[in-house]
C-alpha cells in the first residue's frame, strides 16, 4: 500500500522477483533514516521533481489509486510539486505492472542523494517506456529515447538522440543543458544495468 516504506521495498524478495529495478531504485533513496521512515505514497504525494519513484511509476506505467479514483502515472504529475490529487484525496496504493525488463540509473546529488537526473527504462507489454526525474519541473516520459530504444534496445542506440532541454531545471547543481546530456547518459546506464 501507500504506507510501504522505501526500506521494505528495497528488502522485498517478492518485489525483487517481479521488478528488480524497483527494488534497486528503493535502495538508492536517501540514507537509511530516510529509507526506514519515507513511504512510496508520501514520495508520490510530495512530487519532488528529483525524487526517484516518479521515474519508475511513469516508465512502468503504474496506476496511482486514491480513496476516490485511479490515476495513470502520466496523468498524475502536473508541475513542480503539483499533482493531479484533489483536496481531500489520499493515495491508498500504487499498482505496478510487471515489465519484461527494466533498469534504473541516476546521477545523485552527493549531499541529498536526490537525483540530479534519474532515468528508468522499461520494456512493458505495450512497448518501451522511459521515465525521467530530476531534469524538469516534474517527472515525464522521454519519447525520443523510447523511439530509439524500440528500434535498437542498446545503450548505443541513444548516442545520437537529441534531448530538448529548453524546459529543464537549471540551478547550482546542474544547468539545463547538462541535465539534457545526463538524460541520455543515465538512460544508457539503465539499459546497461538490464544486461
Amino acid at each position: 500500500g501507500a504506507m510501504t516504506r522505501h526500506a521494505e521495498v528495497a528488502a522485498s524478495a517478492e518485489a525483487r522477483k517481479a521488478i528488480p529495478a524497483l527494488v534497486d531504485l528503493a535502495g538508492m533513496i536517501g540514507d537509511p533514516q530516510v529509507r526506514n521512515t519515507g513511504t512510496i505514497g508520501g514520495s508520490l504525494a510530495n512530487s519532488d521533481p528529483a525524487a526517484d519513484y516518479p521515474a519508475a511509476v511513469i516508465a512502468l506505467g503504474a496506476t496511482i489509486h486514491t480513496n476516490q479514483r485511479s490515476i495513470a502515472a502520466e496523468d498524475y504529475f502536473v508541475d513542480l510539486f503539483e499533482t493531479a490529487l484533489e483536496p481531500g484525496e489520499l493515495i491508498v496504493k500504487v499498482e505496478f505492472p510487471i515489465p519484461k525488463r527494466a533498469g534504473y540509473a541516476k546521477f545523485p546529488n552527493p549531499a541529498s542523494r536526490y537525483a540530479i537526473v534519474g532515468v528508468m527504462v522499461a520494456e512493458t507489454k505495450d512497448g518501451i517506456r522511459v521515465g525521467v526525474t530530476g531534469a524538469g519541473p516534474c517527472a515525464f516520459r522521454c519519447e525520443p529515447l523510447e523511439a530509439a530504444l524500440a528500434k535498437n534496445f542498446s545503450a548505443q542506440a541513444m548516442q545520437d538522440v537529441a534531448i530538448d532541454h529548453s524546459r529543464f531545471n537549471s540551478d547550482l547543481h546542474a544547468s539545463a543543458e547538462y541535465r539534457g546530456h545526463l538524460v541520455g547518459v543515465m538512460a544508457g546506464r539503465a539499459v546497461a544495468a538490464i544486461g
